[in-house]
């Protein structure tokens, strides 16, 4: 059985020469322990492509020391890490089962073997209160780490250094950042690496992951290098005769080029020194002649090497000014990275028993879902379509889990609030028992939905589908123009929706409603398109979030035009949210309520929480129709073309 422990520390690098100051004088310290040695031997294991220690988590089989046995620690978070220690058990090879549940959406079904080890001397020190409690440890750490060879015929990498760690026990920040004042005092840095691994394995993460087995597009990729480079030898070939042709036209000229025999100069004395001058006055007239050309030709070469330039430096700077212009591939794929990286810590959350982990693996999902289907001219419909399909399945499996806990809590507060006359029999104590039930099998039911092949399947897709993007051909334009059209594409089908649904309040008001609501319709049509309004704000919004960044100036305008229509959407999504939620409590209501009477109870309580519930609903609806005028001058703002 696991133990938990919330690991609080700084660390410090320092030199060999370091000398651990005296730290009775820090605010709070009474006393100095003695110094402790212990010798620790750690092994640290991951995926061969290091999954868990990119995700900064890492696992270790540790001998030595007073904790000795396998640790799992969870990333940081507010400066504290959750540590999760294990028995050592026996075995050594690979982590036990057990220990490694809680990362399965990490590792999912990547093998996990050794992959470094560390040797540490340690020098422990307690710092102590007046009443002997155990304010803080000071470990003085003389470390060997060991990269193990990531392929067969690596060679192995060690690494050697000191650090001193200064961990929480009993104290508080302001003692942890005392000692750590007093240690940079003395010479100490902080240490630019969170974990010891992290230095040890620093090369193999520095680089990208190994990378996947080739498919069938990068087979096509191939063939089509092939053809350029069939291509290209012809055009070599081609060369080569144009050069060959070349040399020969070379010798024709060099032969009209020959020098032409002068004619003889007259024999009579007056008529040679006549031709004579003449000659010479020739060549002095050729040579003026060729200078000035010589001249003319030099100022036109430096003209034409001067626009030359000129244009390269255009060039050079458009092509800067084109590479700083993010386009619309990058921002749609960074921001599906960023919903999968908060998919993987709500993963983490729901597998480690921390609240509001499943309605955070929904939100997660959700925005995996609107981003692909809004950014569908960026990102391959064809590819992305079923992986659509599987995050809804996702969301639904876990849906009676965040439905039934939200649901009862509210119960719980709206029979707290009733007074005493109205609450007639053990109401509280049915929803107090209804929520306890509820959250140990909805946790149950989410960790096995999350453990199926089907779910790591949806993972490992989603992986795939960041690490190499089906990009249309629209992807590799400009972001600013592609994000708002799709922004305002959407944001017309939610002003449409929102037609819709105003059609159908007036049509339920007519014959065709009453006759629905005689027959006990579960849900009317106006009532299904409140609930797709409400899908399609949600839509609008995360589109939204994704576009914000470049349309609203690179994140610097707080307050432009999407991130208005963010703050828009979260209004719409409260108010026709808070009425979704009393189709749960409503029919939470009326199962408890049976359930109360075939137990011999009053249900009349029950009932009325029921009218309470519908009376909330018809509140939101008057509410959303209220507010829905007031969003549309935001809306407008993004729906005209730039």
């Amino acid at each position: 059985m696991a133990t938990e422990h919330t690991e609080i520390e700084r660390k410090f690098d320092v030199e060999e020469t370091f000398v651990v100051p005296d730290l009775s004088g820090v605010p709070g310290v009474a006393s100095v322990g003695e110094p402790v040695v212990h010798e620790l031997s750690a092994t640290y294991y991951d995926t061969a492509d290091l999954r868990l220690a990119r995700a900064k988590i890492t696992l270790r089989r540790r001998t030595g020391g007073t904790d000795a046995g396998w640790h799992l620690k969870l990333p940081a978070e507010a400066g504290a890490r959750r540590e999760l220690h294990s028995p050592l058990g026996r075995a050594v090879k690979a982590p036990p089962r057990a220990t490694l549940a809680p990362v399965l959406g990490v590792v999912r079904r990547a093998p996990t073997a050794q992959v470094a080890t560390l040797a540490t001397r340690r020098t422990l020190t307690t710092l102590l209160a007046e009443d002997g409690r155990v304010l803080a440890e000071v470990a003085d750490d003389q470390v060997t780490g060991t990269a193990l060879p990531a392929t067969p015929g690596d060679a192995v990498v060690v690494t050697t250094w000191r650090e001193v760690e200064v961990e929480l026990v009993d104290g508080d920040e302001g003692l942890l950042s005392a000692v750590g004042a007093e240690l940079e005092v003395s010479g100490a840095r902080p240490s630019a690496s969170a974990a010891k691994l992290a230095r040890v394995l620093a090369d193999r993460l520095a680089g990208p992951p190994p990378a996947a087995v080739q498919d069938e597009d990068d087979d096509e990729d191939d063939e089509d290098d092939a053809a350029e480079d069939a291509v290209a030898e012809g055009a070599a070939a081609d060369g080569a005769d144009d050069a060959a042709a070349g040399e020969q036209d070379g010798v024709v000229d060099d032969l009209s080029e020959q020098p032409v025999p002068e004619e003889p100069l007259p024999t009579g004395k007056k008529a040679r020194a006549k031709e004579i001058a003449r000659r010479a006055a020739a060549a002095k007239a050729a040579a003026k002649a060729a200078e000035k050309a010589a001249k003319k030709t030099a100022k036109k070469d430096a003209k034409r090497a001067a626009k030359a330039q000129e244009a390269a430096e255009h060039e050079a700077a458009e092509q800067a000014r084109l590479a700083a212009v993010p386009k619309a591939g990058d921002v749609v794929v960074a921001a599906l990275a960023g919903q999968l990286a908060a998919l993987q810590r709500a993963d983490l959350m729901v597998r480690t028993d921390v609240p509001d982990g499943v309605h955070q693996v929904r939100v997660a999902a959700r925005r995996l879902r609107s981003i692909l289907a809004a950014y569908r001219p960026v990102i391959d419909r064809t590819r992305t379509d079923a992986v659509r399909d599987e995050l809804q399945w996702l969301g639904q499996e876990l849906s009676g889990t965040r439905d039934a806990e939200v649901s009862v809590e509210h119960l719980r507060e709206l029979v707290a609030a009733q007074p005493v006359e109205f609450v007639l029999g053990p109401v509280a104590a049915r929803l107090q028992q209804a929520e306890l039930q509820g959250g140990t099998q909805g946790a149950g039911h989410a960790v096995a939905a999350m453990s199926t092949p089907r779910y790591l399947t949806l993972l490992d897709t989603l992986h795939a589908l960041v690490d190499q993007p089906p990009l249309t051909e629209l992807a590799a334009e400009p972001a600013e123009e592609v994000l708002a059209a799709v922004l305002r594409r959407t944001v017309k089908r939610l002003q449409k929706l929102v037609d819709t649904a105003e059609d159908a309040e007036f049509a339920e008001d007519g014959p065709a409603g009453h006759a629905l609501a005689e027959h006990g319709a579960a849900e009317s049509p106006y009532e299904l398109a409140l609930h797709e309004v409400r899908k399609a704000g949600k839509r609008v919004r995360y589109t939204a979030e994704v576009a914000a960044p470049v349309l609203d100036g690179g994140g610097k305008k707080k307050n432009g035009a999407a991130m208005g229509v963010v703050d828009a959407m979260k209004q719409l999504q409260d108010v026709l949210g808070d009425r979704q939620d009393t189709v749960v409590t409503r029919e939470l209501c009326r199962t408890l309520g049976l359930a109360a009477f075939a137990a011999g109870e009053n249900a009349w309580t029950y009932g009325r929480l029921h009218a309470l519930e519908e009376m909330r609903a018809m509140q939101a609806e008057r509410d959303f129709w209220a507010l829905w005028p007031t969003l549309g001058p935001v809306l407008n703002g993004v729906t005209r073309k730039r």
